[in-house]
């Protein structure tokens, strides 16, 4: 028995990670629209000075911007695997869950908060742990006890 299909031919952990890398291209690019990012002339290629805010309410630099693209274009090619898709949900949840504790540790205004990182972006590196972790060992389940 092997993992469920879907209509285009991927399995659910293929689909999500799909899915998961398609919204952080997104991200990207609303990162370099003026209007979506407010105070956009605010915007430096990197650290805490940055004065951008993506929705208004999460710090965002050049570099940020092109990390969550780079992220994004390597989920949609890891996509493509059953195995790659797997990887890519869970060992990105644990980057994003070890970057969230590095926002914890570093202050707001820490030349270390180089990408830049608020208390918004921090939070949400958390719920994107989970959430990818969770997808990745949940939507694997049935595909590894297959395996078996």
């Amino acid at each position: 028995m092997d993992s469920p299909r879907t209509a285009a031919g991927r399995s659910p952990v293929q689909l999500a990670a799909f899915v998961t890398g398609a919204v952080f291209v997104f991200v990207g690019v609303l990162g370099f629209v003026p209007g979506i990012t407010a105070h956009y002339d605010e915007m430096t290629f990197a650290g805490h000075e940055s004065g951008a805010l993506l929705l208004n309410v999460f710090q965002v630099s050049i570099l940020h911007n092109l990390v969550h693209l780079l992220f994004g274009i390597a989920g949609i090619l890891l996509s493509r695997t059953w195995s790659r898709a797997r990887a890519f949900l869970i060992g990105g949840g644990l980057i994003y869950l070890l970057l969230w504790i590095y926002g914890l540790l570093i202050g707001h205004d820490n030349p270390a908060n180089f990408v830049p990182l608020n208390t918004a972006d921090n939070w949400l590196h958390l719920i994107l742990a989970v959430g990818m972790i969770g997808l990745g060992f949940l939507l694997s389940r049935r595909h590894t006890s297959a395996a078996r």
